[in-house]
């Protein structure tokens, strides 16, 4: 009764069990209570304290199973006392964990012929191709938006190779892991590389996540041959990471997946019932289509949200449940935006914002300024950039653009948004539409190049343009012959305002008389 006690049974269902079962086996005992009077939760909440208990006295259940060793302990009691035993539940354990992995970890590619799009990078006479057919692997940056297979072509580059086995494939990512490990990694591979058994390939997931001495690590350990070296990042390489580490790998750019490239990989995933959808998921093909063209070119978004939707049906309908749009949509939300406000995509987009209106197309400039409101960028942002463009691109072909581009500021910043998304979009069209001139910009920076440049030596200011507040500086010259135009204008006409050095040149390129001409604006829009 003892021992019963210690399994974490209560002392009056002990003593019930050995007097239903005799009293002469503690095995007997331990199944009548967990088939008679334990649920599955209480069972479940038991099993520790079994194996605790087994562990401390192994030998506890011999004397009652006798001398037939054959026999097994009933398998509703979950007490793994064999090898056999512990094996399996490492099995199921193991099973448990792959099923618990979201849909795009489980259909990751695992060879490069399983890879879709980026047909640049892995066509036939490919720099990926040759080293994988030559088992010569460079160090590598991969640099892609996110979903686009960079973590699974740096996986597969290893198992399509002519010899896996020469590889060892080490996998951090610079979001949890530090120096430190970088370093253990690497001792690692250096014993390794002793020893003559295998070369580490050493991949760093969010690579632009390290700073740059943290990056200053890879340097030497790349540069001696020591790992392989493969990262992967969603941000420009020129601005995130270090040039001398840039200058000892190969960077290759990932595009973001057409739309034909996410179906052939959703496809997958519904017809792969080992890694896949159940067989009991039926997805109708509009599914397939729409998330194809609203995930942005994203496999992992369209992956996770068609799993999402088989969770969704299945729990409505049951067995043979069928994948309907309406659950696409609402696992997806909205249409998933590659935006980033401090990323490559925010720079993108002001960019081709800026250029339209360059251009006078406001269709595009509003077209882009949408993306980038839609994206979550700071409205105040855009309208300081839009401040910008009426003095930069349109200047004194219309003055009153400065006037207007404030106003929506200011407009901007009293409303906010969603209202103020018309009045950037006013202003946007205006600018885009009005006359432009970089006569202002150009001159300003002439002058400003002058300056540096030390053109003219940087004289001092001319003795009659000089203010002469005391009687002193009047008796140095300060402001002698100064003539004052609005007194005198034929006079005034002859005088000079620039250094002696500099006199004559021009910085501002404008015609006399010259002014925007609004007649066509209407007609242009």
């Amino acid at each position: 009764m003892e021992q019963l006690v210690s399994m974490g049974f209560s002392s009056d269902l002990a003593a019930e069990a050995l007097t239903a079962t005799g009293g002469d086996s503690i095995q007997k005992a331990t199944d009548w209570i967990l088939s008679h009077r334990s649920s599955p939760q209480s069972t479940a909440t038991l099993q520790p304290k079994l194996d605790r208990f087994l562990r401390l006295h192994p030998k506890a259940l011999a004397p009652a199973m006798g001398d037939d060793s054959s026999k097994r302990p009933n398998p509703k009691t979950q007490i793994h006392v064999a090898a056999d035993d512990s094996n399996k539940r490492h099995k199921l354990s193991s099973s448990s964990h792959r099923q618990h992995q979201p849909l795009s970890e489980r259909m990751r590619p695992r060879t490069l012929d399983d890879v879709v799009g980026q047909d640049h990078l892995l066509s036939p006479s490919s720099l990926l191709r040759s080293a994988v057919e030559s088992n010569r692997l460079p160090s590598i940056v991969f640099w892609g938006p996110p979903g686009t297979g960079k973590t699974s072509i740096a996986k597969s580059l290893i198992n399509s190779s002519k010899d896996p086995s020469l590889y060892r494939f080490v996998s951090l990512s610079a979001v949890t892991s530090g120096v430190k490990d970088v370093r253990d990694a690497v001792e690692s591979a250096k014993r390794l590389n002793l020893e003559g058994k295998k070369r580490t390939v050493l991949f760093m997931d969010e690579v632009h996540r390290f700073n740059k001495s943290q990056q200053d690590t890879f340097l030497p350990v790349i540069e001696d041959g020591s790992i392989l070296f493969i990262g992967a990042t969603t941000e420009n390489p020129s601005f995130h990471l270090i040039t001398p580490l840039l200058s000892r790998c190969r960077v290759l750019t990932l595009n973001p997946l057409k739309p034909n490239h996410v179906e052939t990989l959703l496809r997958r995933a519904v017809d792969d019932s080992e890694r896949g959808l159940p067989n009991s998921v039926e997805v109708d093909d509009s599914v397939i289509e729409f998330l194809a063209n609203n995930c942005d070119g994203d496999a992992r978004v369209a992956l996770n949200a068609l799993e999402i939707s088989a969770t969704m049906a299945t729990t409505r309908a049951g067995t043979d449940a069928v994948v309907s749009i309406d659950d696409a949509k609402e696992a997806l939300q909205c249409k998933h935006l590659a935006y980033d406000k401090a990323g490559e995509q925010h720079y993108n987009l002001i960019s081709a914002l800026h250029k339209s209106m360059r251009g006078g197309d406001a269709n595009a400039a509003i077209y882009w300024l949408a993306r980038m409101l839609e994206g979550g960028e700071e409205p105040l942002y855009i309208a300081r950039r839009l401040i910008r463009f009426a003095s930069e691109d349109i200047g004194l072909a219309d003055p009153s653009a400065l006037t207007q581009a404030v106003a929506c500021y200011q407009a901007s910043h009293f409303l906010g948004m969603p209202e103020c998304n018309v009045i950037l979009a006013q202003c946007t069209a205006y600018l885009a539409l009005a006359p432009k001139s970089i006569a202002v910009y150009r001159a300003i920076g002439a002058a400003q190049k002058v300056v540096k440049d030390s053109v003219g030596q940087n004289e001092g200011v001319p003795l009659h343009l000089r203010n002469a507040p005391t009687k002193l500086m009047k008796e140095l010259g300060y402001g002698k012959e100064y003539i004052y135009p609005p007194s005198d204008p034929s006079s005034a006409a002859g005088q000079t305002y620039l250094p002696p050095s500099l006199l004559h040149h021009k910085f501002l390129e404008w015609p006399e008389g010259a002014s925007g001409d609004f007649q066509d604006q209407e007609h242009r829009l």
